[in-house]
């Protein structure tokens, strides 16, 4: 068991440089074609005097929002990784944390964040198959509050939403199918290891033969493996019910956090007239369209989408610097923050 962690622990770290160069070329590019594109529409002396009329309280309490979001990640990954390891200090976990962040930032689907975070666990002595059970732990009670929330909000504010999203309600329909069924695999991995096997496997075995994955029985192997170690963790887990419940309503928090970002922003530019629970609805559908885009950060999905969702509800002249301001909080300020984690712990 011992040999499979240790191999483990040597493939989670990333080593493709020339992909994360890529990757960070490429968010370059997507900033800097958004600033030539607010320019030639805006023009530099109209951004300039939308600057200077920007309400900086509400900059603020974005930022604000921003850090309690960060808080709140970190603690619901800190919870079950403290349950497996007494001795773990919240400032690790909120580094590691940090250190997804600007993985999941800058890798397509946000796929690097999880295997980053394991690595980083596994050299203060965890296990990487307790990080990654933690870590499954920590997606489904996320996922799930992240659902639950969007859903309770909708429902209150059914009548605007469905005015606002009328051409796109058949995407929100596949986001949170999605979202669900991803919730599902992972809780059926920890109940029942046949039912997933039963699926993996073939599909291991048909892309060994594809010559696409190398030694697909070891792969099976590992993966059985993995499994096992997970649905004993989980079954340590969920008998914490009192730890499940407050991951809940922290990670219920911290959905309700990212989402009122925008809020924070719409206001900034001196915005009135659409209440803060009309917004949060239509944050949270552009979040699942964000989910479809393989792009790192969504790149010009998210851009797109905030444009198509938001500039009806945004005053004239107002949305493309939203956009911007919106992005450096969700995006940009994460790589910058997890980047100084990361480079400071590389010194070490």
């Amino acid at each position: 068991m011992e040999n499979l962690d240790s191999q483990n622990e040597t493939t989670v770290k990333p080593e493709n440089k020339k992909l994360t160069r890529f990757n960070f070329i490429f968010i370059a590019v997507v900033f800097i074609g958004l600033f030539i594109y607010m320019i030639c529409v805006d023009g530099m002396e109209n951004m300039i005097q939308l600057l200077k009329s920007v309400n900086y309280i509400w900059v603020l309490a974005g930022l604000g929002c921003l850090i309690i979001q960060w808080l709140c990640e970190a603690f619901v990954l800190h919870l079950p990784i403290q349950r497996m390891y007494p001795d773990q200090s919240f400032s690790n976990s909120f580094r590691v944390n940090m250190i997804g962040q600007l993985f999941n930032n800058i890798t397509p689907f946000s796929s690097g964040g999880q295997p980053m975070q394991a690595y980083e666990f596994s050299k203060s002595g965890k296990r990487v198959s307790d990080s990654l059970s933690a870590m499954a732990i920590k997606f489904v009670v996320t996922q799930t509050a992240l659902v639950v929330f969007t859903l309770v909000v909708v429902i209150f504010e059914f009548s605007f939403f469905a005015h606002l999203m009328q051409d796109f309600v058949w995407v929100a329909i596949i986001g949170f199918a999605i979202n669900i069924f991803a919730i599902l695999v992972v809780l059926l991995a920890g109940f029942k290891k046949r039912a997933i096997t039963i699926i993996t496997n073939p599909v291991i075995r048909f892309l060994g033969k594809l010559h696409i994955l190398k030694h697909p029985d070891d792969t099976i192997q590992k993966l059985s493996h993995s499994i096992d170690h997970f649905r004993e963790q989980f079954s340590i887990i969920r008998s914490e019910k009192k730890m499940l419940l407050k991951m809940f309503i922290i990670a219920t928090l911290q959905s309700l956090a990212y989402y009122s970002i925008t809020y924070m922003v719409y206001r900034a530019f001196g915005n009135v007239g659409i209440g803060f629970w009309q917004i949060i609805p239509v944050q949270a559908f552009l979040l699942l369209l964000m989910t479809f885009a393989p792009t790192p950060g969504s790149g010009l999905a998210a851009e797109g989408g905030f444009l198509i969702l938001f500039q009806s509800i945004f005053q004239n002249g107002t949305i493309n610097m939203s956009i911007l301001f919106w992005r450096i909080y969700t995006f940009y300020l994460p790589i910058i923050v997890g980047s100084l984690f990361y480079l400071k712990k590389q010194k070490e």
